[in-house]
């Protein structure tokens, strides 16, 4: 596991803090066209998409793809699936890995603002931006990486952005549908919160045969980030 932040009370507290002090100059980043930098690379975000590097959890979703051997294809041609890809960001460091990359999203302001990233980082001929609902874009394929960073919280989504946050029987259909799109050897990397229903999706992967290990996780204080590798289990 990589990445572990201190977790004593005097240090969440000072984290904290700080994110308080923060929020601020982070409303600016929101409803607006903003363009964002992870370690170099530009992501635009349109106003009605999922600013995955202001959150963090798309950052670190980006990040664990660069440095993960997870993460490194096996053979050519590999192929990857970034679901629910919002601004694109997951497609993107799939693609800048050599992966070549299908981004789906219900969001079709999402759709857009992936298409436009692709453009942006010259990666369109690696990058297909797809419309729709969860694997259904995607049926009777499958893939060597799954990439997913899901709503956090049940609900009724109250828009477009709000597809980003809540949903109702989403984590059900996530783990159903997972081991279908899975290449034989493949991998999905799942970035998961404390927050919201995590480990429910983390017990409905393993009723569905699959297997889930923590590969990177950052406390930021008013929350924990995971980012898990979840596999076929193994059949001994």
């Amino acid at each position: 596991m990589t990445e572990m932040f201190p977790t004593n009370a005097l240090a969440r507290g000072l984290i904290r803090f700080g994110y308080r002090l923060q929020r601020p100059l982070l409303r600016r980043r929101l409803g607006r066209v903003v363009l964002e930098r992870v370690d170099g690379v530009p992501i635009l975000v349109l106003p009605e998409v999922f600013n995955g590097v202001l959150f963090r959890t798309g950052e670190m979703l980006a990040r664990t793809v660069a440095a993960s051997s997870l993460a490194s294809p096996r053979s050519a041609p590999a192929r990857a699936l970034d679901l629910g890809t919002g601004s694109g960001i997951g497609a993107v460091f799939a693609a800048r890995r050599g992966f070549q990359v299908v981004a789906a999203d219900l969001n079709p302001d999402a759709v857009r603002c992936a298409r436009l990233n692709a453009l942006l980082n010259r990666l369109e001929d690696r990058i297909e931006v797809r419309q729709g609902d969860l694997f259904a874009p995607v049926a009777g394929e499958t893939f060597d990486l799954v990439l997913f960073n899901p709503p956090f919280f049940q609900g009724t989504p109250r828009g477009p952005l709000d597809l980003a946050w809540r949903a109702t029987d989403l984590l059900e259909r996530t783990a159903a549908g997972l081991p279908a799109v899975l290449a034989p050897g493949g991998t999905a990397l799942v970035v998961l919160s404390t927050d919201g229903e995590g480990k429910n999706l983390l017990a409905a992967f393993g009723a569905q045969g699959l297997a889930s290990e923590a590969v990177a996780q950052r406390d930021y204080g008013n929350e924990i980030v995971t980012v898990y590798a979840v596999r076929r289990k193994e059949v001994r």
